[in-house]
């Protein structure tokens, strides 16, 4: 399972890209990223298949890991690595049961979120937001992280808010990888 999780964990949000959604990934697979997330959330079922086949094409021939954001349908159906469920989803019991070979990764906001999906059975969680980022609330800041990174031995991503200066510092805590959307497109 470790093998899949990567140190950068990109989350797909293409109207944040800069690019269209191909050349983007592109140019993430050409940064060094390894691990995507596809996250789009505003998109209608049959687009976010063909968005996550796509996706998935794209990423073959890299070692690359690919994961879904809380559709285990479309994870699935489209060969993905895994699913992602946000901090209020289906539980992962479920998940891990029903299809034992997709990496179950969960959101966590707290030590408490982060303990329990551990103890649900995730395989990793991302804990957020670090720092200031628009829209996610009041940052956890770095001392929540280590809280975190040392309640559960699970990976740990860190997201929110994380700049490529911040990374080194970020690190330091212990966790598994950096996570994000914006950190990633350039």
């Amino acid at each position: 399972m470790e093998r899949f999780l990567k140190k950068y964990y990109a989350i797909t949000d293409r109207k944040q890209f800069k690019y269209d959604f191909e050349i983007q990934i592109k140019r993430m697979l050409d940064s060094g990223i390894r691990m995507f997330q596809l996250r789009e959330k505003d998109l209608p079922s049959d687009e976010f298949f063909d968005l996550a086949s796509k996706l998935g094409k794209l990423l073959s021939g890299y070692d690359a890991s690919f994961f879904v954001n809380d559709r285990v349908d479309v994870a699935v159906l489209t060969g993905a690595n895994g699913v992602h469920l946000p901090s209020k989803s289906i539980p992962i019991e479920t998940v891990k049961h029903k299809f034992p070979f997709l990496i179950v990764g969960k959101s966590c906001h707290s030590v408490e979120e982060a303990v329990r999906a551990e103890k649900e059975g995730a395989d990793y969680i991302t804990f957020s937001p670090i720092f200031e980022t628009p829209g996610k609330g009041k940052p956890k800041g770095l001392k929540a992280l280590k809280e975190v990174v040392e309640a559960v031995s699970i990976p740990v991503y860190a997201l929110g808010g994380i700049t490529e200066e911040a990374i080194p510092e970020v690190l330091k805590i212990g966790v598994y990888g950096i996570a994000g959307i914006r950190l990633f497109i350039k």
